[in-house]
């Protein structure tokens, strides 16, 4: 290996020599310098590493080197790492690598498991048992889910899935540790980060920048008390660590606050959309400035005790508020403090305000002071409200993670553990959930055999009916009960009366719903009535439906449907159609061809 390290005595220099010097007598740093150059690659490395000793030194798995390679190839990993770490920057490339190679098998095998159904309970099991970083994982699977261009839909639908299955675990988990803290230790602004979290988990939200937005709204509170007060305790390098007990000096903090937030800011209750589910979410309040009164209290409430001002949640019917005390600190005397409305711009109220703000008279224990347990029940069901609102696919998964949510504080509740079970039901998902669910039910309150008994029989059909299912069922164009059929999966159609643009995956050569649902879409007043061709088509709009093919027409300006379930069923968008993935064409042989040879005659032709 010696006389490899350079040329030996009287040798003969090549031209790329030059003056003679040859990268092995470079210094080091320069050596590092090239080999950190971002046009070699992984295996470029291995193979100068393997030349001789320097090089082999130059590119030690400790070494800048390879921790520069490990950089370029996943810059977003580098979080995980301390300075001061002895990591070997080889081995944790080998190990990413690898992780990228399993999460590239599992997200290809879903389409292929679960394209007829709602991906299992147990089918994020290969997930669960990873023998990698889970961080390794999921960021191969942002990587997916970022490839450019309009390719890949399939794999990026069912990376999707996966990540946000993944995160809603690791989330939950972070919740459960919060609850079991000591109450002073669970921040309520930590508590409504971790429900924004749950119900976005695709979404870049941390407490981190979260808290650094806070911070700077009360910087700036900070700057309007220097103005006011140049000898305010707040503006101590420690403010918050201590209270201030002087009522004036709080009064002075609370105006300060009132004039950032609602002045300056622009901060305010959102009376026009009071029910957008944005409302609930503290990172979308910071941007929007807009929220509910449970949302901006959390927000309001938090500023105060940054600044040395302790207010306290009061979960007040129908319009959540933030209470001052007055008088002695712990006061069970309700007359004692001032109730603030953090949605009504920090406007502070008496008792007999408090309840003309709802219209009527109530109890003195609902002007008391909760938990922030209990802060996060109430924005919990604010949620779960939400999602009973509309029977939509966005509202069903805001009803099944505020569900979640809910059963993760309270696990033992009878009426909410019912919902779901009812809830997993109606979508036909998880059926050896539902009998889990039911079980425990059953044992917590044998009263309501009834109900139970009723999903448990219905339940255990459902999963004999799975059974027997053969496998999928092919529609071939060439049969003679199809000839009516005049267009094909993964066309552009616009509805003739509503006007809505769509993207068809399916067909049936008549209308196969039941009589109720053709009575109630007054399907018999079209000319042919249901004895037509009906196409099933994902909606611009989010929504699946069911059109009659008198209804549709090839849209003259043809673009991609934003659809979420888009990928479950087409693997890429060639700028006027889709293309079927492998597992629908196998249910559609036949029209994959007839799409191409359409697409080629309506839209190719006449631009010849």
């Amino acid at each position: 290996m010696a006389a490899a390290e350079g040329p030996g005595p009287g040798a003969p220099r090549g031209e790329a020599d030059g003056d003679g010097m040859g990268l092995t007598d470079l210094p080091g740093e320069l050596l590092e310098l090239i080999l950190c150059c971002d046009v070699l690659g992984a295996a470029d490395i291995g193979r100068v590493s393997c030349t001789c000793r320097r090089l082999r030194e130059a590119c030690q798995p400790r070494g800048k080197v390879w921790r520069e390679r490990f950089r370029l190839r996943w810059p977003s990993l580098l979080k995980y790492y301390s300075h001061t770490d002895g990591v070997s920057w080889l081995e944790e490339y080998k190990a990413r690598h690898n992780a990228g190679l399993e999460a590239q098998r599992i997200v290809a095998s879903f389409s292929k498991r679960f394209f007829s159904e709602h991906v299992p309970c147990d089918g994020f099991s290969d997930i669960e048992t990873l023998g990698c970083p889970s961080h390794f994982f999921e960021d191969e699977l942002m990587c997916i889910l970022n490839m450019e261009g309009r390719k890949g839909l399939t794999w990026k639908y069912y990376a999707k899935k996966i990540l946000y299955f993944l995160r809603q675990q690791n989330i939950l988990k972070n919740l459960k540790e919060y609850l079991q803290r000591p109450t002073d230790r669970q921040s309520f602004l930590e508590g409504a980060v971790l429900i924004d979290q749950y119900c976005n988990p695709l979404s870049d939200i941390c407490l981190k920048s979260v808290q650094a937005q806070v911070d700077d709204i009360t910087d700036k509170v900070r700057k309007v008390l220097r103005t006011r007060n140049p000898r305010h305790p707040s503006l101590a390098s420690k403010a918050g660590e201590i209270l201030i007990p002087e009522v004036e000096l709080q009064r002075q903090v609370l105006d300060a606050m009132n004039c950032v937030l609602y002045e300056q800011l622009k901060y305010k209750g959102n009376e026009l959309d009071y029910y957008n589910s944005l409302n609930s979410y503290i990172h979308q309040v910071l941007i929007r400035r807009t929220g509910i009164p449970i949302s901006l209290s959390v927000l309001y409430l938090t500023i105060a005790r940054q600044l040395g001002v302790k207010l306290e949640p009061v979960n007040f019917p129908s319009h959540f508020l933030l209470r001052w005390c007055q008088g002695k600190e712990g006061s069970t005397n309700i007359f004692d403090y001032t109730y603030i409305d953090a949605f009504g711009k920090g406007k502070q109220l008496t008792v007999k305000e408090c309840e003309y703000l709802i219209g009527h008279h109530v109890t003195e224990e609902f002007y008391g002071v909760v938990t922030s347990k209990e802060v996060l029940q109430r924005m919990v069901g604010n949620l779960l409200n939400l999602g009973k609102r509309e029977s939509t696919d966005q509202s069903y998964q805001l009803l099944r993670d505020s569900l979640d949510l809910y059963l993760a504080m309270y696990p033992d509740n009878v009426q909410h553990l019912m919902l779901q079970a009812r809830l997993y039901f109606h979508l036909g998902i998880w059926p050896e959930k539902v009998l889990d669910i039911l079980q425990h039910i059953q044992a917590l309150d044998p009263s309501q055999h009834g109900a139970v008994g009723y999903l448990v029989q219905h339940t255990l059909e459902h999963i004999e009916r799975r059974k027997e299912e053969v496998g999928p069922e092919v529609k071939h164009r060439s049969d003679e009960k199809h000839k009516e059929v005049c267009f094909s999966i993964g066309l552009i159609m616009k509805h003739r009366r509503y006007g809505y643009n769509c993207v068809i995956y399916g067909w049936d050569p008549a209308c196969m719903m039941g009589h109720e649902w053709i009575r109630n879409m007054n399907v018999h007043s079209l000319p042919h009535g249901p004895h037509q061709p009906f196409y099933n088509v994902l909606v611009e709009d989010g929504s699946c439906r069911y059109a009659a093919q008198e209804n549709l027409e090839y849209s003259s300006e043809p673009r991609e449907i934003p659809h979420p379930d888009i990928g479950r069923y087409f693997s890429e968008f060639t700028g006027v159609h889709y293309l079927a993935n492998t597992e629908l064409e196998v249910r559609y042989p036949e029209d994959v061809e007839l799409t191409s040879a359409t697409v080629q005659k309506i839209y190719n032709s006449g631009k010849e």
